[in-house]
């Protein structure tokens, strides 16, 4: 099994790009209700590491999982998928 990675990868929109080397990353997800069984729009913000400082905001970035950065960053962007317009 090389190069199979057992970190998450999650993809998301740019929502803040004012630090420096740190962008945050919304992430939505449908979730089905336990009870009611409809789907449930949540959302959880992520700090990912950018060390380019190529992230603007409305941009959708995969990121991937990694060890902690800072107090509250341990995810760092792969790519960038589509730039915001």
């Amino acid at each position: 099994m090389e190069g199979k990675s057992n970190k998450k990868v999650r993809t998301g929109q740019v929502v803040s790009d004012k630090m420096e080397k740190t962008i945050v990353v919304n992430i939505e997800m449908k979730i089905k209700h336990p009870l009611y069984g409809r789907f449930v729009k949540k959302s959880k913000r992520f700090k990912a590491h950018d060390e380019n400082n190529e992230c603007r905001i409305g941009d959708v970035v995969k990121i991937e999982e990694t060890r902690p950065l800072s107090k509250d960053k341990c995810w760092k962007v792969i790519e960038i998928i589509e730039r915001a317009k």
